[in-house]
């Protein structure tokens, strides 16, 4: 149990608990639990740290709560409920993947690529809806749809897409890949994943806040990491319009095997883009029927 005493001394308290978990950055973790639970912003908490702790019981044992959840490793997002991606706020749960700032590349490369309002653009293996939806909001998009298998993960998308403005028209689908698709009706001119790309054997050694709170089925690439990409280079083709493109985010050492794998199912003009870290993050082609 925690000690009221003072504001200043409650947040100490917070910090010294995470910090004493293992936690990474427990100061600032520690502070948003504050935050969350309080109320309080940081220019009130200057104002007032040196005063005694005055919080409703409920606050309190919010705060309690949430410490205790993130010292046993659980994501700070699981615990606050979202996540900012691309200057828009997402609902996050444990059947999704929480968004996270690399995967702005893969969004913002599509966005600069593709200008143009009057095109279709699928986001595969959606999860929480972030590449999709950011892509209807900030590109205009004439049709953007986002597929997934897991209809858990549609449940947290769907929410998202009615809860953020511009997002209404995002259509979603239940789908392993694209068994749910057909080419006669279903053509797309961009297509975009961001899908399960680590190695089977990499996933147990991961940080506990991935490894045991987010979703397997959304991180593993079975035995080389490939899996996917190997069913999406094969298939996609059928599904893209002519000279439409695909967008996908890989791992750090991934590039060449999926832009090979592209290449191989009869993708042109293939791209390795590098994140802001100098490490690979998107690959990209191009479709062209014979």
């Amino acid at each position: 149990m925690l000690g009221k005493g003072t504001w200043g001394e409650l947040l100490a308290a917070g910090k010294e608990k995470l910090k004493e978990a293992g936690v990474a950055e427990y100061d600032l973790d520690a502070w948003y639990l504050f935050e969350h639970a309080f109320g309080i912003s940081r220019m009130q908490y200057f104002l007032c740290s040196g005063e005694q702790a005055g919080p409703g019981e409920e606050a309190f044992a919010s705060y309690e709560s949430g410490l205790s959840r993130r010292s046993k490793r659980e994501p700070l997002q699981h615990i606050l409920g979202t996540q900012e991606f691309m200057g828009l706020e997402f609902t996050v749960s444990r059947h999704v993947l929480i968004p996270r700032q690399d995967t702005e590349i893969l969004v913002e490369t599509v966005l600069s690529a593709h200008k143009e309002k009057n095109i279709s653009v699928l986001d595969m293996c959606t999860g929480s809806g972030c590449i999709g939806i950011s892509l209807a909001v900030l590109g205009g998009y004439r049709h953007v749809e986002a597929a997934d298998i897991s209809e858990e993960a549609l449940v947290v998308a769907r929410a998202n897409a009615a809860g953020i403005p511009g997002a209404g028209n995002v259509c979603f689908r239940q789908s392993d890949l694209f068994s749910e698709f057909s080419p006669e009706t279903d053509r797309y001119d961009v297509i975009v994943s961001n899908p399960p790309y680590i190695p089977s054997s990499v996933i147990e050694g991961l940080e506990p806040e991935v490894r045991d709170f987010e979703p397997r089925n959304a991180l593993d690439g079975a035995e080389d990491g490939l899996l996917f990409y190997r069913r999406l280079a094969e298939e996609c083709g059928r599904f893209l319009k002519k000279n439409g493109s695909v967008y996908f985010e890989i791992g750090y050492d991934q590039g060449e095997a999926v832009s090979s794998l592209l290449r191989s199912h009869g993708f042109k003009d293939t791209e390795v883009i590098k994140d802001l870290a100098g490490k690979d993050r998107v690959v990209c082609g191009r479709w062209q029927t014979a």
